[in-house]
């Protein structure tokens, strides 16, 4: 009992430095708070500090790759500065004189944001330059095993308000972490983002406190018949291999044209893959659920590692050196199937389908399983297979010819606003069913004035239903 007031306690006092903070910032103007998250961007993309934040993560967390940690920072930070930089968030942003309404943008206040341990470079940096552009304070509760990386990009975003003289009290790193101090954050708070698992954003939208929460990834995409092999397969690997998969977004399973199946997996093979063989696939369903059929619970020490060491857990000994990713086939979907779940590692699952409605259908009952709402993909030119995939499937990102962690969370070859959150919509247990971005920051006061207006008629609103007689 006298932990959980501590908790408490020290919440709060964090919460009164946010609201004192943020009642500073929102005085501000459009042009004091554009200056200000230029800056904040600016001193996120130095190459120092850039190399700095990947290192002490990769050092801290075991996970990923120093690479990818660097190109995370570089792009994903820019990306969001040039999607945000055109946007006003302050006073006035939009009207239509026709509906004789202005939107006027304000703060939401104080925001308390959840860290997940695979992410604690890329969503404290987006997450704390929405929060200064929104003019909002923001608390990032870190994951354990990753919290002095969050606070270590908490510490350069907070430099850079001191040297403009702005309160430093903007951006907070709790320190600490446990689950009672999370559910303090999100009771306190005026607006929740987790980021993270399932049990996370349950959480989340429990607390009381409004909340953004992202679902499960999983996402499946299908290879047809009309698609570039070799372009399509490159497109797997990079997804796949990116920071060892350590992102919400990166293929789990494909779903292969049987016609193309053997040439496509040689493919695959060429781009660095392992296919596993019937002997060997149990082995690694042992390494990755331990305790499999008990529980589902993945093993961490596989979770974004490098193929070579999963195999050496799984004791497969033919798995070269050099190899990438691992592939699996698989028929099966649902609970009794764990790879067709979520594997937080560089596994594939691959099925193999005849006509198009069966991809279909594979895709939804993986997602019926794990990851709905999330995201498929497609590589395919055929129009028509990519249309359908689109209207029959229930998710709210469809990535076509495109690595898809690369595409979903925004791309300068997409059109997708560039995030490190994705809500997935009511499929996945979420309130959005989009990339969280600026919008998601503010609230909005709507000012209306009077218009000339026009009362339609009957006809025009019902047409032919008022000459039709229903039958009892």
């Amino acid at each position: 009992m006298s932990e959980n007031r501590n908790e408490q306690e020290y919440v709060k006092e964090l919460v009164a430095r946010a609201r004192k903070a943020q009642a500073v910032a929102d005085t501000y103007t459009q042009e004091q708070v554009d200056r200000l998250t230029r800056a904040v961007g600016w001193a996120l993309v130095q190459e120092e500090t850039v190399e700095k934040i990947a290192k002490f993560c990769l050092e801290e967390t075991r996970m990923g790759t120093y690479e990818a940690k660097l190109n995370k920072l570089y792009k994903k930070v820019r990306g969001v500065m040039s999607d945000i930089n055109p946007q006003k968030s302050v006073g006035v942003v939009e009207e239509d004189k026709e509906l004789g309404i202005r939107r006027i943008a304000k703060p939401v206040g104080v925001i308390g944001s959840l860290i997940p341990t695979t992410q604690p470079e890329l969503c404290p940096a987006t997450q704390g330059i929405l929060a200064v552009k929104s003019r909002n304070a923001i608390i990032f509760s870190p994951h354990p095993r990753s919290q002095r990386t969050t606070c270590l990009v908490a510490e350069v975003i907070r430099s850079v308000l001191k040297r403009y003289g702005a309160p430093e009290d903007l951006v907070i790193c709790a320190e600490r972490p446990t689950m009672e101090m999370s559910r303090e954050i999100m009771a306190q708070t005026d607006l929740v983002i987790a980021t993270g698992g399932a049990g996370m954003v349950k959480a989340a939208y429990s607390s009381g406190t409004p909340a953004y929460g992202v679902g499960v990834g999983n996402a499946v995409v299908v290879i047809d018949e009309t698609a570039d092999l070799k372009e399509a397969a490159h497109n797997v690997h990079i997804s796949k291999v990116f920071d060892y998969a350590s992102g919400c977004s990166c293929e789990n399973s494909i779903v292969v044209q049987e016609g193309i199946y053997d040439e496509f997996i040689g493919c695959l093979k060429a781009e660095g893959a392992y296919l596993v063989t019937g002997e060997e696939k149990p082995k690694l369903q042992k390494a990755l659920w331990p305790q499999f059929p008990e529980n589902h619970v993945l093993n961490r020490d596989i979770v974004t590692q490098p193929a070579k060491r999963i195999a050496e857990i799984a004791r497969i000994d033919a798995v070269p050196d050099d190899c990438e990713f691992l592939l699996v086939e698989e028929t099966g979907r649902g609970e009794t199937y764990p790879f067709s779940g979520e594997k937080l590692s560089v596994v594939l699952a691959v099925y193999k389908y005849r006509e198009f409605d069966e991809a279909v259908q594979i895709v939804n009952e993986i997602h019926a399983y794990q990851g709905a709402g999330h995201s498929c993909g497609i590589q395919s030119n055929d129009e028509e297979h990519i249309l359908t995939l689109a209207l029959n499937t229930k998710t709210t990102r469809v990535m076509v010819r495109q690595p898809q962690s690369v595409g979903n969370g925004g791309d300068w070859n997409n059109g997708m606003p560039f995030t490190g959150s994705l809500g997935c919509g009511t499929w996945g247990g979420n309130i959005v069913s989009e990339n969280i971005t600026l919008k998601h920051f503010l609230n909005n006061t709507w000012l209306s004035v009077p218009i000339k207006g026009t009362v339609p008629d009957d006809e025009e609103l019902f047409g032919d239903a008022m000459r039709e007689k229903v039958q009892g």
